[in-house]
């Protein structure tokens, strides 16, 4: 399974829709993603063996999102994804909250 296709399923529960890099419906509570960086994580043999992945997950609501963020947390969580970090950011232009996450992610080769 393809990381975006785990990703998607994964965030299914949410009932929002989540889009890979762009969102172009016309809800107002969704979620994007994108991988920001993929760093070979072991290697041996010369062989890179193992990669980590950093994705971003980019939570945006007209609507006080708290829950809908535990959520998201908890579900990428359970299906193996390392929390990074998270911030609050207000996108003036479209008056949508926007709550940043990364995860990490390794990936076996």
């Amino acid at each position: 399974m393809s990381l975006n296709k785990l990703i998607i399923t994964t965030l299914k529960p949410t009932d929002v829709p989540v889009a890979f890099q762009v969102h172009n419906g016309p809800e107002t509570t969704y979620i994007r993603f994108f991988e920001v960086v993929d760093i070979p994580s072991f290697h041996a043999d010369d062989q890179v063996t193992n990669t980590q992945k950093t994705i971003q997950f980019d939570i945006f609501s007209k609507e006080n999102y708290e829950l809908l963020v535990k959520k998201v947390k908890e579900l990428l969580e359970k299906a193996g994804f390392l929390w990074s970090s998270g911030r609050e950011l207000y996108e003036e232009d479209t008056a949508l909250y926007h709550y940043v996450l990364t995860y990490n992610y390794n990936i076996n080769f």
